[in-house]
């Protein structure tokens, strides 16, 4: 790419902008979060489960289950129909707020009265509903269940229901409880602790064999974590309400892998530990998963620093564990570069994932280890695997390889050779494969356009049916004020090219007769990244409501953002926020040499990491930014979890420094400009406490800020008219003080 030009700002890529009429309307926070929510809401095929015969997929729409035919897109047969069906020897019928269904496709488990937890996980009521003799049971009488889940041959549903495993005979109803030492805040079995759920992003924490026979589970004694004391308003009193969260440098859960015979009720303990018997204390187990052998369990063990990560294979009946695969790194290996682990049906081989080319990359070994070949290779990411055809050899997967900023779809031989590039237009795509690779739906976005979706067979690249092409929203956006996002590049504060966007006002004058304040947006987190050429409903509208009032908005992703390869997201590893917050000083000072820019009207905010960062700009760049609002900030990472700060930081007791010298807190004599601290009380992620450290720290240096807190609200900040109230107050505090 070529070296921008920053008296222009030269954009890499523009999608043109319309032109804006006179009768065109404004959009408004009541359009966006408002009475008028949902006008700016794009239309998708969601839901869509797969049917065996390639030919078919099912979704739930209003209560109703309903089977269509793929390349028709008409309904073939109502499944269920909630208005319909009564529970079994009761007049009762239920409302239905998911369903799965089980792998002969001859019974579906309802989902009703759901309640969520934390990010991932909930409990619900579940329901069988016998699709031959249309008999709906409920799951089990004894409470609400986690994470039900039909066994493969359809047998039986496992769950998970006060911290204990259990597992349910549909024939004769027999429920089996496998587990009987869970209890709040001290053991969990089949189910994630608070910290696995956010960090390694799993709830569910079970998994039945092949053959049905067998379930294995990881189990959570998380007796020794500190708890955390979140206080809940309301009432006439307020409520307690205590978890087990890891700061970091705290004690872990000590974990472990375990093996069930649902027949016999024979437990086996896998040998899970590195050099210290059968169970090292301080270790990861974040992944397990069967092999096409139902005797051999696969499971993924990381160490404490996360700078290691093994994946052993067990036997099932000894609980003999032999180490297959090892991955290390200077700094740290990120289990989501291994997530798209496969074992192919040859019971001979498996898919792994590795960035140790220093890209995300895809590669073939035996079921002893052994490398057989690599498959991709390049200066690119693999996204994700969207699915392995081996009839036909084939695999399909997304990757970053026409530009860091889209995603697009691919497919090669799984010799490695014949690689095909499935997309052209520019923007981002996801998919869904049909079971037998016949057809699969394509998702496609771009910063500018809603989504498309369309089916498509694998034996061409044409779409043969369009399902979604969201006409009336484009309709609806022909009506409105809307200026474009715009691509360009900038440098870091050591010459490194940053790639970003920025929003003009409609009527925006280049020439510098006319001054723009801006206000910039970052996150930062590693990994992460906000320039994308992706479809942005929410953010992407208020910031039309700003641009409207004679604003520019622009957002850079940093060094330690994500899509460029592992040197550039691991730059700021072992001191979280120093480089990032020169890259947002850098660029702001670059945007203030531009002839439209106000210099002295320059802001940002940002939404948790994004908090954190305006927090440091705030401080440590207080004579660049004139304004700032940081909304769910971290401002010590000594408050948040272990896994991932563990992973960027190392432990406090190892890396004081960087935790200390790029604190929001160690500065806050620093701050100049108004500043706005936005948090929820009822934060179980980030938690208040944050915000409450870094006040002390202003009111202790003398600066005066503005704070607003919403109580029980979580990371979020959402429900009724939470998000509206929050946006109105941010556009408030930019219009009086930007």
């Amino acid at each position: 790419m070529r070296s921008p030009n920053y008296s222009s700002f030269v954009c890499l890529f523009l999608v043109a902008l319309s032109a804006i009429g006179q009768s065109k309307k404004p959009v408004t926070l009541d359009d966006v979060w408002g009475r008028n929510q949902g006008v700016f809401t794009p239309r998708t095929v969601a839901a869509v489960d797969w049917m065996k015969a390639g030919g078919f997929y099912t979704t739930l729409d209003a209560g109703r289950v309903v089977k269509f035919n793929i390349t028709t897109g008409n309904p073939v047969e109502t499944l269920f129909d909630e208005r319909e069906v009564t529970v079994a020897n009761l007049s009762q019928k239920i409302h239905i707020e998911g369903y799965q269904l089980a792998d002969d496709e001859r019974k579906m488990l309802l989902t009703t009265q759901e309640e969520p937890i934390y990010r991932r996980s909930s409990k619900a009521d579940f329901f069988v509903y016998d699709l031959t003799t249309k008999k709906l049971s409920p799951l089990s009488k004894g409470g609400k269940q986690q994470y039900a889940t039909f066994s493969p041959d359809g047998k039986r549903v496992a769950f998970v229901r006060d911290n204990n495993l259990f597992a349910v005979e549909l024939v004769t109803g027999k429920e089996i409880k496998l587990t009987t030492d869970g209890k709040r805040n001290a053991v969990i079995n089949g189910g994630a602790d608070w910290v696995y759920e956010e960090e390694f992003s799993m709830a569910r924490a079970f998994e039945w064999s092949p053959d049905s026979r067998k379930i294995a589970w990881i189990r959570f004694d998380e007796s020794r974590v500190p708890e955390y004391d979140m206080q809940l308003w309301g009432g006439l009193y307020p409520v307690e309400y205590r978890f087990k969260y890891p700061k970091a440098g705290e004690a872990n859960s000590i974990v472990s892998v375990w093996m069930a015979d649902v027949v016999t009720g024979k437990k086996v303990m896998a040998q899970t530990g590195r050099n210290v018997g059968p169970q090292e204390i301080d270790i990861y187990l974040p992944r397990i998963q069967w092999t096409k052998n139902p005797n051999l369990l696969s499971v993924r063990r990381m160490n404490r620093l996360q700078n290691q990560l093994d994946l052993l294979h067990v036997n099932a009946t000894s609980g003999q564990a032999t180490t297959v695969l090892t991955e290390t790194s200077a700094t740290y290996v990120d289990l989501e570069f291994t997530d798209d682990l496969t074992y192919l049906n040859d019971n001979k081989s498996f898919i792994w994932s590795s960035e140790r080319s220093g890209y995300k990359h895809l590669y073939l070994y035996d079921l002893n280890g052994k490398l057989i070949r690599p498959i991709t290779s390049g200066d690119f990411e693999v996204a994700n695997v969207a699915g392995i055809d081996e009839k036909n050899g084939m695999i399909f997967f997304t990757s970053t390889e026409p530009s860091p900023l889209e995603r697009h779809l691919y497919r090669i031989g799984l010799d490695g050779k014949n690689k095909e590039r499935l997309t052209q237009k520019t923007g981002t795509y996801t998919t869904t494969f049909s079971p037998d690779f016949s057809y699969y739906l394509l998702y496609h976005t771009s910063a500018n356009t809603p989504g498309t979706v369309s089916l498509r067979d694998t034996k061409t690249t044409n779409d043969l049916r369009v399902l979604e092409a969201n006409e009336p929203l484009k309709s609806r956006l022909a009506t409105y004020q809307i200026a474009p996002k715009q691509f360009f590049q900038s440098k870091a504060a050591d010459g490194t090219t940053l790639n970003g966007w920025m929003i003009r006002p409609a009527d925006f004058d280049s020439t510098g007769a006319k001054k723009y304040p801006v206000l910039m947006f970052v996150y930062g987190g590693p990994g992460s990244q906000t320039v994308k050429n992706d479809w942005d409903t929410r953010d992407f509208f208020w910031y039309q409501t700003l641009a409207q009032k004679g604003y520019v908005i622009v957002s850079v992703d940093g060094r330690g953002t994500g899509a460029r390869g592992t040197a550039f997201r691991n730059a700021t590893y072992a001191q979280l926020g120093k480089l990032e917050t020169e890259d947002q000083i850098a660029v702001a000072r670059r945007l203030k040499t531009l002839p439209y820019v106000d210099p002295n009207r320059v802001g940002i905010w940002g939404w948790s990491y994004g908090g954190y960062m305006t927090a440091l700009c705030m401080t440590i760049g207080a004579e660049v930014f004139k304004a700032g609002i940081s909304v769910s900030p971290v401002t010590n990472w000594r408050y948040y979890d272990s896994i991932y700060t563990e992973r960027y930081l190392k432990r406090p007791q190892e890396n004081a420094s960087g935790y200390d010298d790029n604190s929001p807190v160690t500065y806050a004599s620093k701050l100049r400009g108004p500043f706005l601290l936005v948090h929820g009380t009822g934060d179980d992620n980030v938690h208040f406490q944050n915000s409450v450290a870094f006040e002390n720290a202003l009111i202790e240096a003398g600066k005066q800020f503005q704070s607003f807190y919403y109580p029980n609200r979580n990371h979020g900040i959402y429900g009724g008219n939470t998000r509206l109230h929050l946006y109105t107050m941010m556009s408030e505090f930019i219009e009086k003080n930007l």
